[in-house]
C-alpha cells in the first residue's frame, strides 16, 4: 500500500472533517493517506510516496518558512502534488497579472509593490474606482482583505499602509455581481471537472468565506461557465492533482477572482461521488 502524506496545518492535526471524506476511497485504490502537519519537524517526509498539500492554512503567516519547506522537498526529489513550482507561483496572488495577460478575464486591478507609499484616495480616483476590495498578495481565507470606497479611502489608508510593510497588495474593483450573483468554485480533479458550489456572502458583507458569515451551496454553473473556467486551467502547463477556479459570471462571462492551486477546500461534503473522483485522480498519479 502506496503511503501519501496529506499536508495539514495545527489547527487541523487530524485532517479537517472535508478532507477526511476522501480516506475510505484512497484505500479502495491500495492508498494510504496519513496527516502531516507541514511545519512539524518531526515528520520524515522522505518515508512518503507522494506529498500532498490540502489544508495548510497558516502558510501566509509565514511565507518565508513555507517557501523553505517546499524547496526542501523539492531537494529531496519528493513527489509533491500539486508541483512545487505550480505552489511556489500560486503562494502570490500576482499570478492573477500573469493569467490575465494570457487572455483570462479579472476586475480591473492595481498592483502594488511592497513597500511602496501609495495615496489610496488618489489612486482610487486615478482608477475610477468608487469602490474597491484590497489584500495582500500572499493571504488566504480573506486574511487582511477589506473594502474601501473613495468615501472611506482616508480612514482605511492605515490599513494599506500596513499591508504594504510586509508584502505586496492588490487593489481590485468592487463588483457588485459578486455580491448579488454569489461566486463560483469550480473543481478539478486531474484536470475534469468534477463539481461546483456557489458561494453567497452574508448581509452586508462582500466575503463569502463561512469564517465571515457566508454560505455555500451545491449548484450546476452552465455549460459556458465550466468552459470558460476550462479555458483558464488550460492556461497552467503543468499536470494538476485538484484546481479550483473562483470567479463570478458577469452577463455570461466568468471573471476569474482566484485559481487556487496551492491548499483550496475542495467541498467533497457538498456532492458525493466527488471523494471517489478525488481518490482516483490521486491514484492515477501516484
Amino acid at each position: 500500500m502506496k503511503k501519501i502524506a496529506f499536508v495539514t496545518y495545527h489547527k487541523a492535526p487530524n485532517l479537517t472533517a472535508d478532507d477526511a471524506l476522501a480516506l475510505a476511497p484512497l484505500k479502495q485504490f491500495d492508498v494510504a493517506a496519513i496527516p502531516a502537519i507541514w511545519d512539524d519537524m518531526q515528520v520524515d517526509w522522505k518515508a512518503f510516496d507522494a506529498v500532498v498539500m490540502r489544508s495548510c492554512w497558516d502558510y501566509h503567516y509565514k511565507p518565508r518558512d513555507f517557501r523553505g519547506w517546499i524547496g526542501h522537498l523539492e531537494q529531496l526529489k519528493i513527489t509533491v502534488w500539486n508541483p512545487v513550482e505550480i505552489l511556489r507561483w500560486n503562494m502570490d496572488k500576482a499570478y492573477l497579472r500573469e493569467l490575465a495577460a494570457k487572455g483570462a478575464a479579472i476586475p480591473p486591478t492595481v498592483w502594488i509593490e511592497a513597500g511602496s507609499s501609495i495615496d489610496l484616495r488618489a489612486l482610487l480616483s486615478a482608477n475610477g474606482f468608487e469602490q474597491a476590495v484590497i489584500k495582500p498578495t500572499i493571504s488566504a481565507t480573506a486574511y487582511q482583505t477589506f473594502r474601501t470606497s473613495f468615501s472611506t479611502a482616508h480612514r482605511d489608508q492605515s490599513h494599506l499602509d500596513l499591508i504594504l510593510r510586509a508584502s505586496g497588495a492588490m487593489v481590485q474593483q468592487f463588483v457588485d455581481a459578486v455580491t448579488s450573483n454569489g461566486e463560483w468554485s469550480i473543481l478539478f480533479f486531474g484536470g475534469k471537472c468534477s463539481h461546483a458550489v456557489l458561494k453567497r456572502p452574508r448581509d452586508g458583507d462582500f466575503r463569502v468565506q463561512a469564517d465571515f458569515g457566508g454560505t455555500s451551496h451545491r449548484l450546476e454553473p452552465s455549460p459556458e461557465l465550466i468552459k470558460q473556467a476550462e479555458a483558464i486551467l488550460s492556461l497552467i502547463d503543468q499536470p494538476l492533482l485538484y484546481a479550483r477556479v473562483d470567479g463570478f459570471d458577469l452577463d455570461g462571462k466568468f471573471v476569474l477572482l482566484e485559481l487556487e492551486l496551492l491548499e483550496p477546500a475542495l467541498f467533497l461534503e457538498m456532492d458525493e461521488p466527488a471523494p471517489q473522483r478525488f481518490a482516483a485522480a490521486l491514484a492515477a498519479l501516484v
